[in-house]
């Protein structure tokens, strides 16, 4: 199993920075990509950015433009550096793993979240 490990949220003013951080550990050899959701009170838990092995980022379109995913694959680190932060970024941010060994086919591993909250 892989276990995803959160840190980094906090209070942030409108217009402000934050990084997260994500320590992957277990089984980390069959991770194929790493991803950040968050989840805002009442809302859906939604995918904010991806990141291969390889290093290739993709975006959603929330984040495209203010956010910036990058892995440390040495270090089973996944960041999530975010700029420009608005009150509606709001949320609690998850990591997750995606597996590529058969095993664990269909299984999810989530870490337990970060809070994030920016004041207007």
């Amino acid at each position: 199993q892989v276990h995803p490990v959160e840190s980094g949220g906090g209070l942030v003013q409108a217009g402000g920075s934050l990084r997260l951080s994500c320590v992957a550990s277990g089984d980390t050899v069959c991770i194929s990509a790493m991803d950040w959701y968050r989840q805002a009170p009442g809302k859906e838990r939604d995918l904010v950015a991806s990141i291969t092995t390889g290093g290739s980022p993709s975006y959603a379109g929330s984040a495209k433009g203010r956010f910036t995913i990058s892995r440390d694959n040495a270090e089973n680190t996944v960041y999530l550096q975010m700029n420009s932060l608005k009150p509606e970024d709001t949320a609690v941010y998850y990591c997750h793993a995606q597996m590529d060994c058969p095993i664990y086919y269909g299984m999810d591993f989530w870490g337990k979240g970060t809070l994030v909250t920016v004041s207007s």
